[in-house]
């Protein structure tokens, strides 16, 4: 990827508390304006949607990987391509191609629910731009799943070299896969300053500065977490006594900003499930030999957990509680959007797992266009005040 200047630019040289805050006005504004500068400086743009996608191949396409998560705006235009009783993000999704706001060359979709898997059906039938499907492994824990993936990698790169116009060489894969573990390495160093911390990073912002790697040149998403991580251990704020919460999901739909403020306001959000797919590789992947191989074994083997990944090394609401006790949590808010399928049934073990350990929950659910959250944030408070005052 070469341009001759940034499309994100305007937090250099300012305080912690003023890239933060422009973090988060273009994470809620979710006008996309970084993507559209891309574009206009002839830059090619890959959609995919929730959960992981292997950033990677169309970086060293030398185009745009950009994270479709919905966003909280009226479906006008795209109500009547849907039926009733589906999940927010299916519609906000394809709002935003509808109404202009997200330019793609290509969309890509996963079939992770039932909701999920005509999603790109129905957006080819909007577009005339290619709209694929990545098959990732349904069992994960077969010996030929990493095979398999390795050769949907490679199907979808040379979709993705096609609509580049040039060929991706072993090289271009190395660097992207190089640029790509930093960035992760980053973010992961933002959730142990969270978990050590919660007072220095809150969770709207921890929140701002991942999601925003989601539509920006991994390049330019490196200087910002290179220049803001430092400030951000050194940050001198005073802890506060709340008490500390994982949050637990949305994993595929997000809560919208406003309510991640809220959770902030009453309690320390010390962990989460926020944006997994922009963090599911939990460790380097390795750079030598094999690129696509190394990315599909590390999807299976370096990885975190979902409700839309079966994997029985791999239970569910195990690694819940390994979560809360690593963050040391004092409670677990745990929700779902609403009309999620994998999330609800979900909750069912996760529910069973917090009892047996008698670990206090908060059971509550969201969709992202939510915009009252009174009566939410007073169930939050009393819940926390119980635990802080037992």
């Amino acid at each position: 990827m070469t341009r001759s200047s940034g499309v994100f630019e305007e937090w250099q040289g300012c305080s912690l508390e003023d890239i933060l805050g422009i973090c988060r006005d273009t994470v809620e504004e979710g006008d996309y304006s970084a993507v559209q500068r891309w574009r206009e400086g002839g830059g090619r743009v890959v959609g995919h949607f929730q959960v992981y996608f292997p950033s990677e191949l169309v970086h060293a396409a030398g185009m745009l990987p950009v994270k479709v998560c919905g966003a909280p705006v009226e479906t006008r235009h795209a109500d009547s391509r849907f039926g009733s009783y589906l999940c927010s993000i299916l519609g906000t999704s394809l709002e935003l191609a509808l109404n202009g706001t997200l330019e793609l060359d290509m969309f890509v979709s996963h079939p992770i629910c039932d909701a999920a898997r005509n999603l790109a059906a129905i957006w080819s039938r909007n577009f005339d731009y290619p709209c694929q499907i990545l098959y990732l492994p349904q069992n994960a824990n077969s010996k030929g799943s990493a095979d398999y993936l390795r050769g949907e990698y490679a199907r979808l790169l040379a979709e993705l070299e096609e609509i580049a116009g040039r060929r991706v060489e072993t090289a271009d894969l190395a660097r992207s896969i190089d640029l790509f573990n930093e960035s992760r390495a980053l973010v992961r160093r933002i959730y142990e300053v969270r978990r050590e911390t919660p007072w220095k990073i809150n969770a709207e912002d921890s929140y701002s500065l991942v999601a925003i790697g989601g539509f920006l040149p991994v390049e330019e998403h490196l200087d910002l977490l290179r220049t803001v991580v430092p400030m951000i251990e050194q940050n001198e704020r005073k802890p506060e006594d709340r008490i500390r919460v994982v949050f637990e999901g949305a994993f595929c739909e997000q809560p919208p900003l406003d309510l991640i403020r809220m959770l902030g306001r009453t309690c320390y959000v010390v962990d989460d499930d926020f944006l997994i797919g922009l963090r599911w590789i939990t460790e380097d992947v390795e750079t030598e030999g094999d690129a696509l191989g190394n990315l599909a074994r590390a999807y299976l083997e370096q990885s975190s957990y979902s409700p839309v990944q079966h994997d029985n090394r791999k239970p569910k609401e195990k690694m819940l509680l390994d979560r809360v006790r690593r963050s040391k949590a004092d409670a677990v808010i745990l929700t779902a959007a609403k009309m999620c399928e994998p999330g609800l049934e979900e909750q069912v073990a996760y529910v069973s797992a917090l009892d047996d350990e008698m670990i206090p929950y908060f059971i509550s659910e969201f969709e992202q266009n939510m915009s009252s959250f009174g009566g939410l944030e007073l169930q939050l408070e009393t819940f926390s005040e119980n635990l802080l005052f037992d």
